[in-house]
């Protein structure tokens, strides 16, 4: 192993920058050159290589998105493009490919190393999608970003004593709507892994206004239904008008929390560590608060389980 590449591929999360640094700064401690490939495998297929230095990683450990950009790629689901983009890392002399980002950029990077090129895959996604890992990086900011939102939609929702919809990202996975709904307080929360039926949350809305509640907030996940639906429905049913907040790609961005920057750090540096022991088409995760590395096919194959028991607490807390 003499040359590895680091790309960041998919939608961005805040803390793949950290990834990015340890992933430098650890290869370059152990006399490996690094390049970074810009945008993701569409930079990739275009050539858009360039080495990388300590300095080039200095000062964005804190920054949010990532430093060598993103893109979502089509060609690479074709043979061609496998083809083409493993011809491109060994003419430019990569003996290891890491890839920040989520199951579709697992996907490309578990093809690509059906090669001799060997490949890591590092979690980068704010849904949390993943399931063979408990976070993913990014996530635990997207929670925090929401929760800051919450807190102040709270202020006007109570002060014009108002029903308010947050729509958050989750078109498959519900963990930001309810860890930061549970964190936020809020009095329902609606998620694609859980049936749910109307009525009963507007009957939930009822039962506050009836003791005294001035205001509700429900944390909606995109994947469940629409929030301009779920709108009108409450107003047929209760008669009561509701605001909706739909939070999009305020979600994505923002300075990485503590949590995603060691996180990021500790996989990054696992990355490298496990192309230099010369293993290949592993995927980085976390369990129980250990670094572990599994085959990125089984990665991509496992369910995610829903935290039952997490989502029963919140309705008991949101009586």
């Amino acid at each position: 192993m003499k040359k590895i590449g680091v790309l960041t591929s998919g939608g961005d999360a805040p803390g793949m920058n950290a990834a990015i640094r340890a992933i430098v700064r650890t290869a370059i401690a152990h006399n490996l050159k690094v390049v970074g490939i810009e945008r993701g495998y569409t930079g990739l297929l275009n050539g858009e290589i360039k080495e990388l230095q300590i300095a080039s990683v200095g000062d964005i450990i804190h920054r949010g998105g990532t430093i060598l950009k993103t893109s979502r790629c089509e060609r690479l689901k074709t043979d061609v493009g496998i083809n083409e983009a493993i011809h491109i890392l060994e003419k430019n002399e990569i003996d290891g490919l890491i890839v920040i980002g989520g199951d579709g950029s697992f996907q490309g990077a578990n093809k690509l190393g059906r090669s001799h090129i060997k490949v890591m895959g590092v979690p980068g996604t704010i849904d949390n999608d993943l399931a063979y890992t408990d976070y993913t990086i990014g996530f635990d900011t997207a929670v925090n970003t929401v929760l800051d939102a919450i807190s102040k939609i709270r202020d006007t929702s109570m002060s014009h004593e108002k029903v308010t919809i947050i729509e958050v990202m989750g078109r498959r996975c519900g963990d930001i709507a309810l860890y930061a709904g549970l964190a936020g307080g809020a009095e329902s929360i609606l998620v694609p892994e859980e049936k749910y039926e109307v009525p009963k949350v507007c009957e939930k809305i009822l039962q506050g206004k009836k003791r005294g509640k001035a205001h509700n907030i429900i944390m909606l996940a995109e994947g469940r239904e629409s929030a301009a639906e779920l709108q009108k429905e409450i107003l047929n049913h209760t008669g009561i008008e509701s605001r909706v907040t739909v939070l999009g790609y305020l979600q994505r961005g923002g300075i990485p929390t503590a949590v995603d920057r060691i996180l990021a750090s500790k996989m990054g540096a696992k990355a490298v560590s496990l192309l230099m022991d010369g293993k290949s088409n592993r995927a980085i995760g976390i369990k129980d608060n250990h670094l572990i590395d599994i085959d990125i096919m089984e990665a991509l194959t496992k369910r995610k389980v829903f935290d039952q028991e997490m989502y029963s607490l919140s309705q008991t807390l949101s009586i």
